[in-house]
């Protein structure tokens, strides 16, 4: 079995066949009933477009048509027709009646008919036409005759209405072309809720007009500039997203004071800060000037950002500064205020109330929930379930993203078993209308613009299905089947999370054969949580984001593939696949020479050797496995203390990562034992 055909049986084992059923689809629509016969692409393939005026089907209906033709081939014609036909059998039929105003409630819901006849589309709303047009894209199949797709009815809607994907840009930051291929995966998931984290210790990355010093001192020249943000929220809307700002306080907040140090709760100065963590620097909630200054500037954002809503973070607020500071100290006691959580509700509700008077809707992480809090606060939870079921017994709307912390580089599963609304959830029938959905949170500390869409997609596919389909739509391996083939369709609308490889392998090793290289990148992942913050490496945005765990990726699908067929064969004696697992292991253990040759001279590439001596030992140890296993020999203790020790070895981290396939060849060793 060559490498390709490896390649090949690993891919089809973890992703299924790749065509269009409707059983393929992502996220898994609410009803599907389908029918008898096909309905056939040919050239002559067109569509009608029932609209109001204003609305986002006609732009979307131009992009379909452009990324059906990229896929067919077919040359269709560009313009869709806005007068029906008298011939309709090579026709989809679009009509909706209103235009969406993307608030939490809209209705997203569409009816899909396909029939040999023709195909139609309805919604209530422009958004849930293009819902309805990516689900019609992911129905293409081919054969040797040509594209068509099955006779199916499908009619959808989303569990949750609020389905959003956090990108902290202030820590590291991601300009205009990044945000923008990212809400284009956004609306392909059925996802409708970009969340911008701007400000933050590290930088401001927002233009102010009245007090531009905030991204002048605050940003080190990495900001969008208003008119940039404009275009962002355009590009956004015409795809059925909102964009949600947030703007971080009074805590993590350095990078305000370096121009305006007069905010600071201690008296500076400051610099922008390179490292991560929780800092002291902190608003002063007491003074009137603080409110003054916040006034003109939420106005101003207030203006720029359309959404109902804005965010004031909240977070991580260590206090420190206001119990250093004696005016502090002294307000509190005037006032009545009993500790620093009580001074933080003092300074939200100031906050709230700016919000208020420009008719924005307050959100804030959990720490804002404090005795005093309007009932009309949103609660963003990261803390943990137990909060959020807190606020939502308290009268406030919740978005859940304890569990979505997608920057942590968990597997797909662990975010897709994450409920919003669990079966076992307290809440009543009323208080479970409170819970608006959940966000994907991108926080930034360990990415860069290069390697960031690596670490959203394709994993937020798996949340977005998790806040769109049933409850009861849980099935993992069918989960991970169907983000095998989503992966590949969310490279169409030029996202970088698998082709960014490549290009940083390449850069460290020039004109060198890098097939090595990337193999073995695709056998670690970066080690998960905030385990890798713990191995003696001082992260700043100084240093350079291009070593091996920044190539690798979470949930590496090759070991994913090879640890299915090694269960297959521990849990379910099943030995047809002894052959497949010879195979890959046949391909791995030559790696190290391999990689020895693509690394020489180059010290970039030095840790990389650590790594493929490691899985070079492994697969000699799952080969001779497979010997023992199959020819009944004896296995000589000696054998069995040295691959056990190599093992345990590899269990551990290594250059900042896990070796994914550690645990099969456990398996294969364990299948070799005396009984």
């Amino acid at each position: 079995m060559n490498k390709f055909c490896i390649f090949l049986f690993l891919l089809f084992t973890l992703s299924g066949s790749l065509t269009g059923q409707p059983n393929m689809l992502m996220p898994v629509p609410q009803k599907m009933i389908s029918g008898n016969g096909e309905f056939r692409f040919t050239a002559g393939f067109r569509i009608f477009v029932n609209q109001p005026t204003g609305s986002r089907a006609g732009a979307g209906v131009s992009r379909f048509i452009r990324r059906l033709d990229n896929k067919t081939h077919l040359l269709l014609a560009k313009e869709w027709l806005n007068k029906k036909p008298e011939q309709q059998n090579e026709l989809l039929t679009i009509s909706c009646n209103t235009v969406a105003k993307l608030l939490p409630g809209e209705d997203e819901s569409y009816l899909l008919k396909i029939t040999p006849e023709g195909c139609e589309l309805t919604a209530p709303t422009d958004v849930g036409i293009l819902y309805g047009l990516e689900t019609f894209l992911q129905l293409i199949e081919s054969d040797s005759k040509g594209y068509f797709i099955r006779s199916v009815t499908i009619e959808d809607a989303p569990r949750f209405t609020w389905r959003g994907l956090l990108i902290d840009v202030a820590r590291h930051f991601s300009p205009v072309d990044v945000i923008k291929r990212n809400i284009d995966g956004l609306a392909m998931m059925k996802m409708n809720v970009l969340h911008l984290h701007l400000t933050e210790d590290q930088g401001f990355r927002i233009e102010s007009k009245v007090f531009p010093k905030l991204h002048q001192y605050g940003s080190d020249g990495d900001f969008f500039t208003q008119e940039e943000m404009r275009n962002i929220i355009q590009y956004a809307n015409v795809r059925g997203i909102r964009v949600v700002p947030e703007f971080d306080m009074p805590g993590h907040a350095t990078s305000w004071f370096v121009g305006h140090p007069e905010l600071a709760s201690g008296p500076g100065p400051y610099t922008i800060e390179k490292k991560f963590g929780v800092f002291d620097p902190t608003i002063d909630p007491t003074r009137k000037e603080t409110y003054v200054f916040l006034e003109k500037f939420l106005t101003e954002m207030c203006e720029l950002f359309p959404d109902p809503w804005m965010h004031i973070g909240g977070d991580e607020n260590n206090g420190k500064q206001w119990d250093a500071n004696p005016k502090i100290q002294e307000f509190m006691k005037k006032n009545g205020l009993k500790d620093n959580h009580a001074l933080q509700n003092y300074f939200n509700t100031k906050v709230m109330a700016i919000l208020k008077k420009n008719k924005k809707k307050m959100i804030g992480w959990d720490e804002v929930l404090q005795p005093g809090l309007p009932a009309d606060a949103v609660i963003q939870s990261w803390r943990g379930k137990e909060g959020l079921e807190a606020a939502v017994k308290k009268g406030h709307q919740v978005i859940l993203s304890n569990g979505y912390y997608i920057d942590l580089s968990n597997p797909a599963w662990k975010h897709y078993t994450n409920d919003p609304l669990p079966a076992n959830n307290t809440l009543t029938p009323e208080e479970q209308k409170n819970i608006l959905g959940g966000e994907a949170t991108m926080w930034a500390e360990l990415v860069t613009p290069e390697n960031i869409d690596s670490r959203i997609w394709p994993r937020t596919a798996a949340i977005a299905e998790r806040l769109w389909s049933d409850r009861e739509v849980n099935n993992i391996p069918s989960m991970y089947n169907r983000l095998a083939r989503t992966s590949i369709r969310l490279e169409e609308c030029g996202l970088e999370h698998i082709t960014y490889r490549s290009k940083m392998i390449r850069r460290l090793a020039g004109n060198r054969n890098i097939e090595s290289l990337i193999t073995i990148a695709g056998l670690v992942e970066p080690l998960k949580d905030y385990k890798r913050h713990a191995q003696g490496v001082a992260y700043s945005t100084d240093l350079p984001f291009t070593r091996l765990p920044d190539i690798a990726a979470a949930d590496a699908p090759v070991p994913l593939a090879f640890k299915d067929l090694c269960e297959t064969w521990f849990r379910k004696k099943d030995p047809d696949v002894i052959p497949a697992i010879r195979a890959q292991l046949e391909e791995w253990q030559p790696l190290h020479g391999e990689v020895q040759v693509a690394a020489s001279g180059i010290p970039a590439l030095a840790p990389w050797l650590i790594v493929s001596e490691r899985v070079s030992k492994l697969s000699k140890i799952g080969l001779e496995s497979l010997h023992y296993v199959e020819s009944r020999a004896s296995v000589p203790d000696a054998w069995v203390k040295e691959s056990y020790a190599t093992l345990s070895e590899a269990a551990l981290p290594v250059q900042e990562c896990e070796l994914m396939i550690a645990e099969s060849v456990m398996m294969l060793f364990q299948n070799a034992l005396p009984k």
